[in-house]
């Protein structure tokens, strides 16, 4: 896989794919829009973030390139690409626990703030890491 030039693009299948963790200077594109969502994206090397309607969907530190991200209110689905050890960060429903699948191990149970953020960290690998979040 690859980072995403265009910043951001919708797949055939529906999904979105984001991010671009080799640029070196910040690059942004406001008001890409996904079936009536507008989303926003700032990347480059040190932070890739994107909101959908003015909310926060994903965070990495440092940046990252997410490959075919959905949420279906369950179950969050994405690969991720980067190239050294990395936060991410999402917004999902708040007081909510979830578990964390890493390349289909669980990782992780973890337990959504009152904001709805979770929180977990990757290894950087040579490989993308297929990522998967589930509501318990």
């Amino acid at each position: 896989m690859s980072v995403i030039t265009e910043l951001i693009r919708q797949e055939q299948d529906g999904t979105i794919s984001f991010g671009n963790y080799e640029a070196a200077s910040k690059q942004k594109l406001a008001d890409f829009e996904v079936d009536g969502d507008l989303y926003y994206i700032k990347t480059y090397r040190e932070i890739t973030r994107v909101e959908k309607n003015g909310s926060l969907l994903l965070e990495s530190i440092p940046g990252c390139t997410v490959h075919h991200f959905a949420n279906d209110g369950y179950r969050v689905t994405f690969s991720l690409e980067t190239y050294r050890d990395t936060t991410v960060t999402l917004e999902l429903e708040s007081d909510r626990e979830y578990k964390i699948f890493m390349d289909d191990e669980e990782v992780d149970k973890v337990k959504a703030n009152l904001a709805g953020k979770v929180t977990f960290s990757t290894e950087a690998i040579e490989q993308s890491i297929q990522i998967r979040i589930e509501k318990i």
